[in-house]
């Protein structure tokens, strides 16, 4: 009851609460409050808690770093095509530096990885006088709660500072939500809990914790004295054979028998458990198996296309948060029109590069994308005479040839 009471008093002085009194302990918004998701299994995962399993944390890494490597740019429409808005002071806070001691990709490796640990990422964007964005500064998920307007219904953010709480319009606050608001971690919460016990077995039953690496027996009877200074004995040379690296036989006397416990059928599956779990783990983050070097069934064949389907399924609804996420907070409702951000995801394709070239080749010579258009679709600026819809394997640009005038007779 104390628990339930510093719960209900905690909740509601942060504006936790609105609508009701007190919260049940077992209702899912307190261990969104706190931070933790009990299983059924009894494991209490946390967001940071759970990069202590080897896959939680591949996939947290692959995801997050994996976006801030990628450079996003500022473009802007024009009639020949677009171009990069380089004078544009929001240009260099998503392509170079977020902020005097942060890089536009180190801001967007870390609010994606507090999105997919806590729910969504933060940051406070911070404007010249006349409102242009001078930079942007990550604010810790736990000082923001989202509220919403009674009005419009849009998003007011709650900020915990030193003086106090302020409520934030939503063009001043930077947020990359996660699907559906909630991490993937308290969703699949049951599949990493347990992984994180069979990690927790695994140390047990390699360290001799699990199950005994021996057993002594004696079917004589013996006195309790004798018995004990006998088995304190046994207990000694026992641990020096174990330590020895000759090979010289254990040698048994007075009766005492010496057995090794024959691995049970759970036991000999545990590997095999343990892959299934890194599946799951996969599954909930939306990550190849591959990718968290789960090989098993990867061939030189089916990697790269779960590479294009991590960069499709897994990236692309990432990336189009942050881009949306960009244009709310650093372009007015007139610079919308014509700009927009984008992120240069080339590096990711190079490796179906071949077959990008020939679907890039057939288009062209289909007449149905200009060579500029494909530029265009490369980062790459238009070339003159780049607009014409013609086959370049049917068209030559060679000057007509004419015949040299005859001389007079």
């Amino acid at each position: 009851m104390a628990i339930a009471n510093f719960v209900s008093r905690t909740a509601k002085a942060l504006g936790f609460l609105q609508e009701k009194k007190a919260y049940p302990l077992s209702d899912p918004a307190i261990s969104d409050f706190f931070g933790v998701a009990p299983t059924m299994s009894g494991v209490n995962v946390s967001g940071h808690a759970a990069l202590y399993v080897p896959a939680v944390l591949q996939a947290v890494r692959l995801i997050s770093e994996t976006i801030g490597s990628l450079p996003c740019k500022l473009y802007e429409e024009t009639e020949a095509g677009k171009e990069a808005a380089k004078d544009h002071s929001a240009h260099k806070i998503v392509h170079s530096r977020a902020n005097e001691w942060t890089g536009a990709g180190e801001l967007r490796a870390v609010l994606t990885a507090d999105a997919v640990l806590r729910g969504g990422g933060f940051a406070r964007v911070i404007r010249f006088p006349d409102g242009r964005p001078f930079e942007v500064v990550r604010i810790k998920p736990e000082k923001v709660m989202i509220l919403e307007d009674e009005i419009s219904g849009a998003p007011v953010y709650r900020v915990s500072e030193a003086t106090g709480t302020r409520d934030h319009h939503f063009t001043e606050i930077l947020h990359i939500p996660c699907f559906l608001g909630r991490s993937p971690i308290s969703y699949g919460k049951e599949a990493i809990g347990l992984a994180s016990i069979l990690e927790r077995h695994g140390a047990q039953f390699f360290g001799s914790g699990a199950r005994p690496s021996g057993i002594i027996t004696n079917e004589k009877p013996q006195g309790s004295e004798a018995g004990a200074t006998t088995v304190a004995n046994i207990k000694k040379s026992f641990r020096l054979w174990q330590t020895s690296a000759n090979g010289d036989p254990l040698i048994m006397d007075a009766g005492w028998k010496y057995e090794q416990p024959a691995m049970a059928s759970t036991d000999a599956q545990f590997l095999e458990n343990r892959i299934e779990q890194i599946n799951e783990i996969a599954r909930i983050f939306g990550v190849p198996p591959h990718m968290l070097y789960q090989l098993d069934r990867a061939t030189w064949s089916n990697a790269e296309q779960m590479a294009a389907s991590f960069l499709q399924l897994c990236l692309r609804p990432w990336l189009d948060r942050w881009q949306d996420a960009y244009a709310t907070v650093l372009l007015t409702e007139e610079e919308r029109d014509s700009h927009y951000f984008e992120f240069v995801i080339d590096d990711l394709q190079r490796a179906d590069s071949a077959a990008r070239a020939e679907i890039f080749s057939k288009l062209i010579a289909a007449r149905v994308m200009t060579p500029n258009e494909v530029r265009a679709a490369m980062n790459m600026p238009p070339l003159p005479g780049g607009d014409q819809l013609s086959n370049p394997y049917t068209t030559t640009s060679q000057p007509a040839r004419h015949e040299p005038p005859k001389e007079a007779a």
